[in-house]
């Protein structure tokens, strides 16, 4: 990676620059491994601010230039990952991560909080993201907020889909998504099947409880007792109650 211009005078100067200015001036950068192979993450003295992945390690490193263009910061190689980076690409969980999103709007940053309650495993519609942060009629400006999000993987963006089943959309690109997706578990066929019959919720008769299909919840019921409707509203209107644990009657329509 070359040097960039602003360090290359930094390293000019005759005295030293006093301590801590160096990282409040670039971010730290390194190269670790996750579900998708090799990524490159960049630090700054906030948390972590930028996440690509290096989808072909041979066609040359633009990670310097892409964060330099979008954060207006140069980067500097990082002695170690940062801590709980690795634990948190593995299982996909970020409790204690730093994150540092502030480029985003705030608009961005509730969309991205929103997603990071997604569990592994599961995936919730565009229209619940909306619907959560009191906009559900900005599914489009959510899809485009996900689309930017800074730091995938870490931000389980790829948990977002469409209700017809179909990922939708993904920084990495639609094979990335739905690799994720099945990894983690998610039945995608299934769904998809489903979608294709105006099944998008299941409820269960013991339970009296309507979830979205891949709330765990949901997977608990057998085919016996197991019954597939179009809408949580079709679904109230024969005595069920939206799951308190993936709140499916919060979509946007």
């Amino acid at each position: 990676m070359n040097q960039d211009p602003l360090l290359a005078g930094l390293a000019a100067l005759s005295a030293d620059a006093p301590s801590g200015l160096l990282d409040r001036i670039a971010a730290r950068w390194v190269r670790v491994p996750s579900p998708l192979g090799e990524v490159s993450v960049a630090s700054t003295d906030q948390g972590i601010a930028f996440l690509r992945w290096n989808e072909d390690p041979g066609a040359g490193d633009g990670f310097a230039a892409e964060f330099r263009a979008r954060f207006g910061r140069p980067l500097l190689p990082g002695d170690r990952p940062p801590a709980g980076l690795l634990p948190a690409l593995r299982a996909g969980k970020v409790s204690g991560l730093r994150l540092d999103l502030r480029e985003l709007s705030d608009f961005q940053r509730e969309v991205l909080t929103t997603a990071q309650r997604i569990p592994r495993g599961e995936v919730r519609p565009y229209g619940w993201i909306a619907r959560q942060i009191g906009r559900p009629g900005a599914v489009r400006a959510v899809g485009t907020a996900l689309a930017r999000n800074p730091v995938p993987l870490l931000v389980p963006c790829h948990r977002v889909i469409r209700s017809d089943g179909v990922v939708g959309d993904y920084v990495f690109g639609g094979e990335a998504k739905e690799r994720l997706l099945r990894e983690e578990g998610v039945d995608l066929d299934g769904l998809r099947r489903m979608a294709g019959e105006n099944v998008f919720y299941l409820a269960s008769d013991t339970t009296g409880i309507v979830c979205f299909p891949t709330c765990h919840n949901a997977r608990r019921i057998t085919p016996r007792h197991r019954h597939g409707f179009r809408s949580v509203a079709q679904a109230e209107s024969e005595g069920y109650r939206a799951c308190r644990t993936c709140r499916p009657g919060e979509v946007a329509a």
